[in-house]
């Protein structure tokens, strides 16, 4: 058994002898049979509303398994660093906030939503879980589609703008921005978008051989001449992608105005 399944067990098991906890819920690698030894632990946990202004999550986190750290990310989630070097996020709502797992539906496909459950004393979790099965949001879309398009150019131009300017540090974090898009156009056209928010979770498996070798030609040292490269490439492969996706969605962008971007980083 991994030690990511014994702490789930002993969360679990927390959870029912614990009168402060009204319902629990796993998401993440371990609910859709990709759990290794380097995945994450991921939970919601909902508080009795009559006690939750006296919950100490970070003494509930500490007694979970031993931990070295215990912080609030910039999402405000909070993170548990166990001693063994694994992830875990938290988050504690009161149970009056059930319905958030509502909102979950619009962010992918949930396989499993029974391993999604832990624990609940209120028979409100378990319905609410059933709401998120089947098929997950249609991504392949003209919406979609523009979303990243119409990204990429604000990346992209920011970034090149940055780039001639000789902030480098920050045209290679905008580079970052820049291969976000065109991975969700790279998903998309290549009909495999289960990750498509997280575009470059499973990358090596997910997209093509040819697709993977373009995208190791997007990255770049902290080099003027490798992060122009790097630009002109994604600029390169946004009209490969124009020219594939053009004849079946609605595309705000033109090949006119992508060749205006060579031109303009080419001055």
């Amino acid at each position: 058994m991994l030690i990511q399944e014994k702490i789930i067990d002993i969360i679990k098991n927390k959870c029912i002898h614990d009168n402060s906890i009204s319902a629990c819920m796993m998401y993440g690698s371990f609910t859709k049979g990709q759990g290794d030894q380097y995945s994450d632990v991921e939970f919601y946990i909902f508080i009795a509303n009559d006690v939750v202004d006296r919950f100490d999550s970070k003494r509930w986190i500490s007694k979970v398994y031993p931990v070295d750290l215990i912080f609030y990310n910039e999402y405000r989630t909070e993170v548990a660093i166990f001693s063994n070097m694994i992830r875990g996020e938290f988050h504690f709502l009161p149970d009056s906030e059930m319905e958030i797992i509502k909102s979950f539906k619009r962010t992918g496909v949930f396989p499993d939503i029974e391993s999604m459950y832990i624990y609940d004393s209120t028979e409100r979790l378990m319905p609410l879980l059933v709401g998120l099965s089947g098929s997950g949001p249609d991504r392949m879309t003209d919406e979609n589609v523009n979303f990243a398009f119409n990204n990429f150019v604000n990346a992209w131009l920011m970034g090149v703008n940055v780039m001639k300017r000789g902030e480098l540090a920050r045209s290679l974090e905008g580079l970052i921005h820049v291969q976000k898009y065109i991975l969700q156009l790279i998903r998309i056209h290549e009909k495999n978008v289960e990750h498509w928010l997280n575009s470059t979770k499973n990358l090596e498996a997910d997209i093509s051989p040819n697709s993977y070798k373009d995208y190791v030609s997007f990255t770049s040292k902290l080099d003027k001449n490798e992060l122009n490269h790097a630009y002109m490439n994604t600029l390169k492969k946004i009209e490969e992608l124009y020219n594939a996706l053009n004849s079946h969605y609605s595309i705000d962008v033109d090949g006119k105005f992508i060749r205006k971007l060579f031109s303009y980083i080419n001055q």
